[in-house]
Formats: structure tokens, sequence, C-alpha cells
């Protein structure tokens, strides 16, 4: 575990000396968000923040005279991993893939399973069918719409030709399992989970995808549109942290990435070996009469040692390597949000320095920069209660992992003992009816 990352170290250090905290979105309904990135934002009055504090996007008040840690954030925002089952009004799945082939193209499309509870929906229950093109619409939408957040990732669209057959069981079958993992995400996030488009996506029949939810957009053309003529004097120290952790735990996950796929091959070559030793002894047997009994048990043994290898095999293809690609996918997505933020920042500093150094300083602050302010501070909220959330899902994904790989390898190797051990008896024998012929 050390290895990979998953001690509480980066967490810890960027959590000390954290600025004054803000609460994300919470558990509400988008429509009713006031959110700092929203093209409807009101205009803002400094004189009633000094008197009655600062109040949160959401309508909470904050208490400002403490500093508090990402860590109460995550207490806020109820963004314990950890929920019972029964408190969760949301639950998702992927399932039943069909292939669909037409004179224009072939392509998969799985059925998409809703129960809920949520008053935002129409009815308890739903069951759609989409196609990968959909999944990452959705994706696309919770980036444009959501752009303080950290998006979970979608498998790779493309294959190599040639390679993987992306009509074939195993592949689909992967592929399925991923799309899953990626909805159970968006349905479990206190956010995302109430994003409009994440509602149309669960339960309409016919996805039209050309038709957009206007306010979502503007809020994430507000963050877009902010990438040119800014730059950031220094990342804040906790998100300094968060740049580098990600940069070692590409790192790891790209040397463990190789390991395992040269692990893999190996098995392969050497499971093609085996189905070729084995018959080898079958077919020896049938000309020594005297040895037929145990060099049929080496052909058996043989055989099992092959069926247990396969089974390691396809474990590690079908549930060691998906999860670290889907981690560093994970990681491309957190980057992109920290490359958001500092763009945000650096605007705000960059308006915040010309009112600085203006000549007449008898107007206020400007409400572009108070608002710039906002974004900074929604931003930096919402990334570190989804940091708090990820390295969780981190935690608990690789300990599930790494466990279940060391449980598969020891019941791989117990099978091949016990494949070998099937041999003593006859052995025993062998010698035995040998010495009763002495």
């Amino acid at each position: 575990a050390a290895a990979l990352g998953t001690t509480d170290e980066p967490t810890s250090a960027m959590s000390a000396g954290a600025p004054r905290s803000l609460a994300s979105s919470g558990q509400k309904s988008i429509q009713d968000i006031c959110h700092p990135l929203s093209a409807e934002e009101s205009a803002l009055n400094p004189g009633s923040a000094a008197d009655t504090g600062l109040i949160l996007p959401n309508g909470t008040p904050v208490d400002t005279s403490s500093l508090a840690s990402s860590s109460s954030l995550l207490n806020r925002l109820q963004l314990d991993d950890d929920l019972d089952g029964e408190t969760r009004d949301l639950f998702v799945t992927v399932e039943d893939p069909k292939k669909h082939v037409s004179t224009m193209e072939t392509y998969i499309t799985y059925r998409v399973c809703t129960k809920t509870t949520r008053t935002e929906f129409d009815l308890p229950e739903y069951s759609v069918r989409r196609r990968y093109q959909d999944f990452d619409w959705l994706r696309n939408k919770l980036e444009e719409s959501q752009p303080t957040h950290l998006i979970p990732p979608l498998p790779e669209k493309f294959v190599m030709k040639g390679v993987v057959d992306r009509f074939s069981e195993e592949f689909v079958e992967t592929r399925r399992k991923a799309l899953d993992k990626f909805l159970k995400r968006v349905a479990d996030h206190p956010v995302l989970s109430f994003n409009e488009h994440f509602n149309a996506f669960l339960s309409a029949k016919d996805l039209n995808k050309r038709q957009g939810l206007a306010l979502l957009t503007k809020m994430g053309e507000s963050v877009k549109y902010v990438t040119g003529g800014y730059k950031l004097r220094a990342r804040p120290a906790e998100f300094a942290a968060m740049g580098d952790y990600l940069d070692l735990f590409t790192q790891k996950m790209g040397t463990i990435d190789r390991i395992a796929q040269r692990i893999i091959k190996e098995q392969s070559e050497f499971l093609m070996e085996l189905r070729e030793y084995g018959p080898v002894y079958s077919s020896w047997s049938s000309f020594e009469e005297d040895l037929h009994d145990p060099l049929e048990g080496v052909s058996g043994c043989m055989s099992n040692c092959s069926s247990a290898l396969e089974e390691l095999t396809e474990d590690m293809s079908e549930d060691f390597l998906p999860v670290l690609r889907e981690y560093v996918l994970y990681i491309e997505s957190m980057k992109n949000v920290l490359k958001k933020r500092d763009q945000v920042q650096a605007e705000y500093e960059t308006k915040l320095e010309a009112v600085v150094f203006r000549e007449d300083k008898k107007p206020p602050v400007p409400s572009d920069v108070e608002k710039c302010q906002d974004r900074v501070e929604c931003f930096n909220a919402d990334l570190k209660a989804d940091w708090d959330r990820w390295e969780n899902n981190k935690r608990q994904d690789f300990r599930q992992l790494l466990t279940g790989m060391a449980d598969k390898n020891i019941q791989h190797y117990e099978k091949c003992l016990a494949a070998w051990e099937s041999l003593v008896p006859l052995l025993q024998d062998k010698q035995e009816a040998e010495g009763e012929t002495s």
C-alpha cells in the first residue's frame, strides 16, 4: 500500500494551514443552487457581508473567526464513503450489453437501471438503453456545467484494431464494469448526482443530446474563457502538494501497469507451453504400460495447473489492469481541475493588482473582482472536498484490489499444490508394485 501511495501523508500535509473553509454546493437540486459561477450572479453587497458574516452560495452562514481544515468540509458535506446503503436515495446499475448491427454501423448498447426516491424524478424506477457515446456526452456536460468538481473518468473509447476485438465478450464486459463504476461514482456525489443532465441521462427514453441547459452551460463557459491572458504567480501550498502527489502517483501507476502487462504476457506464454506439455505425457503413457498411471497423472496435473494459471491471468486482465487504467485517467481529470482552478486564481490576481495600482483609490473594490474572489473560493472548497473523496475512494479501491489479488494468487498456488500432491499416491503405488516384483 505504501508503494502505491495510499497513505494519508499528502492529505494531512495539505490540510495544515488551510485558508478559510467554504462548503461546496451541498446536497441540493441544481436549480436551487446560486453558484458563484452562474451566469445569473446577483450583485454583491459588501456592507451586509461585513455586518452579518460570510454567506455561502447555498445560503449557509460561515464562521470566519477560526480556520477550518479540508476534513471539516468533508464532514459538513457528508462525503463519507462509509454511508450505509439505507441512507442513499439513488441506485444505478449498468447491465445487459447488446450488439446492434445496421447498414451504417455496429455498436453496443447497455441497459441503465435506476431506482430512486428523489423528488426530482417523476418515477421511482427507470430502465433505458445507452451506448458509449451517450456516456461520453454526459461526462462532457458534467464538465461544462460543474467546472469546479472532479468528474469521474470514462474508459477509453478507442482500441487498437487487430489487437483488441471491441465486440468480444471479454472487452464488452470489461467496458460494462467501467461504465457501471462511472455512473455509481456520479450517483454517489452530493453535487453531480443532482445535475439535470444526469437526470435526463437516467430517465429520458430518447436522449436529445442537442438540447442544452443554458444556465449550466454558461456556468461552465465562465471558467472556459478564463484561459487566455492570465498567468498564475504561485500555486498555494496545499494545491501545489496535490500537483506534486499526482505527478508521483502517475509514475507509480505507470510502473505498476508496465510490470503487470509484462507479467500477463509471460503468464500467457507459459500457459501455452503448459497446454502443449500435458498432452505429451498422455501420449507417452500409451507406449509405457508400466508407467501408464503415473504419466497420466502428470498429464492431469499439467491440465489442472494450466486451468489455474488461466484463471489467474484472466483475473489480472479483467480486474487488476482496469483499476490501474481508471486511476491513470482519474489523475488526468484531477490535473485538469487543478489547472482550471489556477486559471481562475490568476484572473483574480490580475484584476486585484489592477485595482491596487489604480491612481484613483476612492471607489470601492469593483464587483467583478469580488466575483472572481468568489470563484476562487468556490473552486478551492469544491476541489478540496472532491480531493478528500477521491483519496477515500482510492484507499478503498486499492485495498480491495490488492487483497483480492493476494487471495487469487494463494488460490492459484493451492490448486497447483493439490494437483501435484495427487501424484504422490500413484508414485507410491508404483514403488510398492516394483518392490513386490523384485
